[in-house]
């Protein structure tokens, strides 16, 4: 068994020493209460301010940044996901999520690559590498960025290559909740993965957020849900049901329906998409 926890929290911008604060509290309940690995929201440490962060926030102290939250996940001895911005050996800026295990040894990293709105493509230029999979506690995990669940290839390159939970920090504005509803539920079942997805709480430089934070199971049901303010989430990670069977009209499903199994790509690749 596998417990997730995922911090759903309101940041402030900048306060890097704050922040990380917050996610030393939440690291510590979460491995309280057992969890295996916490994930935080989309650029938490630093705060959600693109523009702001690409014109005030000195990139030489990211190392610092990422020693610091390698020491937090090592100290309560739970796996973390966080997220920072970096910057590429071309100098190009970019969103990157990175997972580390319980003794803070980095495990698994990736950039975004489907960057949104005006603002952080102004702040930031788009990843091109696919997402990877690492294990932890037997269980391939992928990492993805925020804007990029809402593309149907993202979270299918992470599964096809056996990924069973693919973990999404994110910052989700008001206005947006048939992302969590919708989206996260239909990636987590044409995928037959369990999503999580972590969002801020509150307004940060002008940006309201939505929280709602879901765990999305590889049926599409929601496993956990949050609400618009600051919470701790756990849920449990499904153990992974056997693909292929199939049942009468009317019948409930005993399995999952085989999506993977059942893909033609080369036909999808002779229709040019």
């Amino acid at each position: 068994m596998v417990l997730l926890a995922l911090m759903q929290a309101n940041a402030a911008v900048l306060d890097v020493a704050a922040n990380c604060a917050a996610v030393d509290e939440a690291a510590g309940e979460a491995a309280a209460a057992g969890a295996h690995v916490l994930l935080t929201p989309e650029l938490f440490p630093v705060g959600y301010a693109p523009e702001k962060i690409r014109a005030e926030f000195d990139p030489a102290g990211l190392a610092s940044v990422h020693r610091n939250l390698a020491a937090i996940a090592a100290r309560h001895r739970i796996a973390l996901v966080y997220s920072l911005p970096a910057v590429t050996p071309k100098g190009d800026w970019q969103i990157t999520a990175t997972l580390v295990d319980a003794e803070g040894v980095e495990l698994l990293s990736y950039a975004k690559v489907q960057l949104f709105g005006p603002e952080e493509r102004q702040a930031f230029s788009p990843a091109d590498a696919a997402p990877g999979v690492a294990d932890l506690h037997g269980v391939p995990i992928s990492l993805v960025i925020c804007y990029d669940v809402e593309f149907p290839e993202t979270v299918r390159a992470a599964a096809v290559q056996g990924a069973r939970l693919v973990l999404v920090p994110t910052a989700l504005s008001v206005g947006f909740q048939a992302v969590p509803q919708l989206l996260v539920r239909a990636r987590a079942l044409e995928n037959q993965v369990t999503v999580a997805y972590a969002n801020h709480s509150g307004t940060e430089a002008g940006c309201n957020f939505l929280g709602g934070s879901v765990v999305a199971a590889p049926d599409g049901s929601l496993l956990a849900e949050a609400g618009p303010g600051p919470e701790l989430l756990f849920a449990e990670l499904p153990e992974p049901a056997t693909a292929g069977a199939e049942s009468g009209p009317g019948e409930a499903p005993e399995a999952a329906v085989a999506y993977l199994a059942d893909r033609r790509p080369q036909t999808y690749r002779s229709w040019g998409t």
